[in-house]
């Protein structure tokens, strides 16, 4: 039996078995929304031990008695026992992405090995999710040679495994990636060091290629001839550095596919801790390797060593200071397709390059104002921007973690808040209206002013006992003064103290 068919045979044993089920003990639409202080810990029973052709019937059992309480305890016994009745799948349905080398070899990494791309298909589904690995950059020679002696994985794919499991919006699983399990998944790993914006090749003069831009269009070129070409909706998905390239190429990729004559195909950007401030550090600093300077004064280097291109409008709008495209919100007003921005409101790459180092020692008031100031700006250069999720959370990427499905704002998750984006485009399609459906909202951000005062945010731990803390443990292990913050927020102390203690 060939795997394809396994797979749907499968999926359709589990509809069958587990709406039968639903509708017999009436529990449609009782399941919890994880997330927040109610999130309870997913526990995932051990797999069925695989069995020869000639074993004897093996007995499965389900436990139907607490389907209410616990719908992921449930939902694994179905697959479970969908996996046990196809012995000739191999113990267990391939959900892997795998490695291809593009066909192109013009177009490599930093060290001239081929660029690349893991792809996990869906057949049948008309929905692609293209995402751009982050991972910094470096600037000129000297930052570039050491990165490529302590990160070379980011500069060479020549130790790239042959797999690779997809995680959060790109997990092929439902209780993990609600909305987008069933698209087609493809993920770019990040080896050109440019934020994505490159086209130079390596020469015998230069000793890196900067390929970025080039890299991601190679790869839509090949997946037209795997499926991409009778697409609906494509995605660009990005975190940290993939998320200000989905900023730079999103337009780009479209234009690609009209000029191919796929201009049917709906683009769209998905932008994840990729929204950076052209703000000034806390303390200035020499501009020595890549965490100590300043992010304009990087960009202003980095362009120029990359042989950068960045979005035509952007460029017109910009033009002779093109370093600005790099920052979302001088960027975002020139995109053309739309984009839904995640970030968080105290990024921690900010931070870093901010010269904000967190490291277990409490903070100057300076420096605490400094943060509360960060939030600030990062809220005003979102409040124009119609769909994007800006938890008040010390945090650094986000769309691949296993929290994903946790963190709310104002009481909506974020596969909500993008569902919400995705029937906007439904709803306006058939309506002419532009306004989001009612009760889904998608311009989600915070208005509580410190780190993780929201009590949904991904959990804090001591960076040396690695201990658990509360909202409240690690704000004050920061140093943070409970009568000086209550007095600048015009309130009673003991009132501030009961809500960070009860992380409101």
């Amino acid at each position: 039996m060939h795997s394809y068919q396994i797979r749907i045979s499968a999926m359709r044993l589990m509809w069958s078995v587990s709406m039968l089920v639903l509708l017999q003990h009436g529990v449609l639409g009782a399941r919890r929304f994880r997330g927040g202080r109610n999130s309870q810990p997913r526990r995932v029973l051990p797999s069925v031990p695989y069995r020869d052709r000639g074993d004897t019937t093996e007995s499965f059992s389900l436990d139907f008695t607490a389907v209410e309480e616990n719908m992921d305890n449930f939902m694994t016994q179905v697959k479970n026992l969908a996996q046990s009745l196809y012995p000739c799948s191999a113990q267990k349905l391939d959900y892997d992405m795998k490695l291809h080398f593009l066909e192109n070899s013009s177009v490599t990494c930093n060290d001239g090995s081929p660029a690349g791309y893991y792809i996990k298909e869906s057949k049948g589904s008309k929905r692609w999710l293209i995402f751009l690995e982050g991972g910094w950059y470096c600037f000129n020679k000297e930052s570039c040679n050491s990165r490529y002696e302590t990160m070379r994985r980011l500069m060479s794919s020549t130790k790239w495994p042959n797999t690779k499991t997809g995680t959060g919006i790109l997990s092929p699983l439902p209780e993990e990636n609600p909305h987008w399990w069933n698209a087609n998944m493809v993920f770019i790993p990040y080896c050109s060091s440019d934020v994505w914006s490159g086209v130079s090749p390596k020469t015998n003069e230069s000793d890196y290629a900067f390929m970025g831009s080039l890299i991601i269009k190679e790869v839509v070129k090949e997946l037209l001839t795997k499926g991409l070409d009778t697409a609906k909706v494509a995605l660009l998905a990005g975190s940290s550095a993939g998320g200000t390239g989905v900023l730079l190429n999103v337009d780009a990729v479209a234009e690609l596919l009209v000029e191919l004559g796929y201009g049917g195909i709906q683009v769209r950007g998905l932008s994840d801790s990729g929204w950076f401030l052209d703000n000034q550090q806390y303390h200035c600093s020499d501009c020595l390797d890549t965490l100590s300077c300043a992010p304009t004064e990087a960009i202003k280097r980095g362009i120029k060593y990359w042989g950068s291109v960045v979005p035509e409008s952007c460029r017109q709008a910009h033009e002779g200071e093109e370093w600005n495209c790099f920052f979302g919100y001088r960027v975002y007003p020139t995109i053309k397709r739309p984009v839904f921005v995640v970030q968080w409101l105290f990024d921690e790459a900010q931070l870093t390059v901010d010269n904000i180092h967190l490291t277990g020692q409490p903070l100057q008031e300076g420096q605490w104002n400094y943060i509360q100031e960060l939030g600030l700006q990062l809220r005003n250069t979102l409040k124009d921007v119609p769909a994007m999720f800006a938890p008040a959370c010390l945090s650094h990427e986000i769309i691949t973690r296993s929290y994903w499905l946790d963190v709310q704002v104002k009481g909506t998750s974020l596969p909500r808040a993008l569902h919400c984006w995705d029937r906007s485009f439904h709803d306006s399609a058939r309506h002419s209206n532009k306004t989001p459906p009612r009760g889904c909202p998608m311009h989600l951000i915070d208005s509580c002013p410190w780190p993780h005062c929201n009590p949904t945010c991904p959990t804090i731990r001591d960076q040396y006992s690695g201990q658990e803390m509360t909202v409240l443990q690690f704000l004050m292990h920061m140093g943070f003064d409970v009568q000086a913050m209550a007095q600048q927020q015009g309130m009673d102390p003991s009132k501030l103290l009961g809500m960070l203690s009860n992380g409101s």
